[in-house]
């Protein structure tokens, strides 16, 4: 069986980086091993493209009745993977607040999943990637401990030290190899926890 991860692009917002860390980690992952013998496969899974308003469903999620049908396409797309890698800037200490609003959306769908995290920022984006590992937890997502921290500094440049808006991504070589170990875990617990997802299938059906 094919073991399917959602690279997650983190951030609505004009201008954002994220689309092109997400796509740097997508053509990368074309190089793992488990790529390469079928046993796993990626995809780019964008928020932006869901148009998710601030968190509008009447019942908790984790009741599993969503009366819109933005949140069942949500649904149905994340319900599909079996594990996630998150991208995320650091938006003052924190990720981003559509990020939050589209984890909120859902339950059973993250559900004894596996997600690891891909953050930039000044700071690394780290401090977001701390408040997002409790976040998951919540839904039952196994968060793995290894993480690419990239640097709005190293890792981008800039034509114009002026302009932020003239950045281009150049990460350093040492981050591919971050990247590497960071899909090795998550594809390893996603494994590891399918035998929890088949028992929680066969409960719900």
């Amino acid at each position: 069986m094919t073991t399917r991860i959602a690279i997650i692009i983190g951030t609505t917002r004009p201008g954002r980086r994220s689309p092109t860390v997400a796509a740097w980690a997508h053509e990368a992952a074309t190089r793992h091993r488990t790529v390469r013998e079928g046993h796993a496969e990626f995809d780019i899974v964008d928020i932006a493209d869901h148009a998710l308003p601030l968190l509008d469903e009447e019942l908790p999620a984790a009741w599993g009745h969503y009366s819109h049908e933005h949140t069942r396409r949500w649904a149905e797309r994340i319900a599909g993977y079996d594990g996630f890698v998150f991208v995320t800037p650091e938006y003052n200490h924190a990720p981003p607040a559509a990020l939050k609003n589209a984890i909120d959306y859902l339950a059973a769908e993250w559900h004894n999943k596996a997600a690891g995290f891909i953050s930039y920022g000044s700071s690394l984006g780290v401090r977001a990637v701390e408040q997002l590992r409790p976040i998951l937890g919540e839904v039952r997502i196994a968060d793995v401990a290894t993480q690419v921290a990239l640097s709005a500094f190293a890792d981008f440049t800039y034509a114009d030290e002026t302009d932020p808006s003239t950045w281009t991504f150049a990460p350093g070589a040492h981050q591919e190899a971050a990247l590497q170990e960071l899909f090795d875990d998550v594809i390893a617990w996603s494994d590891a926890l399918a035998p929890l997802r088949a028992d929680a299938a066969a409960v719900a059906a």
